[in-house]
């Protein structure tokens, strides 16, 4: 149910994710590894870089179905606000110099990733395409989040990877890190659904 709680918290969440990403972009150790897989895929299409991110979603959208997974307001509002967060941050981050401010900015971007991502799904308003297979894979398989999460970074670097993709320190902190963050962020950020109203309740 639409609720402001759940849509103020959706809206932070994907906003917190953006500027996370502008984070990590900024800190250049390295591409989250859908991104290493868009990369890679691009030239082969013939697309450019936004619109093979686009196909990609597509096509993991596609994946739903046999998952079972009904996209929400959550998952449009994931297209709209994260690559528009981190066009608006971008420019505004320091260009840091030097390994260290580098690699804290990449740590930062990473934790408030999964951060963000507990917050944004735990909305309970419709995952974005990715996180919509992640969740569809526990449901149908009963894994925890740790495990099916990094299970499918892990994939999904690899394969960008083997197609020219490019890949460095953060790419992989980035992929065994994700989701152990994202799973302990969960609970957190999960709003339960209120009860049904009980016959006393109703009563005059």
């Amino acid at each position: 149910m639409l609720t402001t709680h759940r849509l103020i918290q959706l809206l932070l969440g994907l906003a917190l994710y953006g500027f996370s990403m502008a984070l990590m972009l900024r800190a250049n150790l390295g591409l989250d590894p859908w991104d290493v897989l868009h990369q890679g895929i691009a030239p082969i299409l013939g697309l450019s870089f936004g619109m093979t991110v686009n196909l990609i979603g597509l096509i993991v959208l596609l994946l739903w179905i046999p998952l079972r997974q009904r996209p929400g307001i959550g998952t449009v509002m994931n297209i709209i606000v994260i690559g528009t967060v981190v066009d608006l941050v971008l420019p505004l981050l320091p260009d840091p110099a030097g390994f260290a401010p580098r690699f804290a900015m990449l740590v930062a971007g990473i934790g408030l990733n999964g951060i963000a991502g507990g917050a944004y799904i735990g909305a309970g308003l419709g995952p974005g395409p990715r996180d919509g297979l992640m969740t569809g894979l526990c449901a149908r398989t009963g894994w925890p989040v740790k495990i099916v999460r990094t299970a499918i970074e892990l994939a999904v670097l690899a394969t960008g990877w083997m197609l020219g993709g490019t890949v460095g320190l953060g790419t992989v902190l980035y992929a065994v890190t994700i989701g152990w963050v994202v799973h302990h962020a969960l609970p957190w950020f999960r709003i339960a659904p209120k009860p049904a109203p009980t016959v006393a309740a109703l009563s005059p």
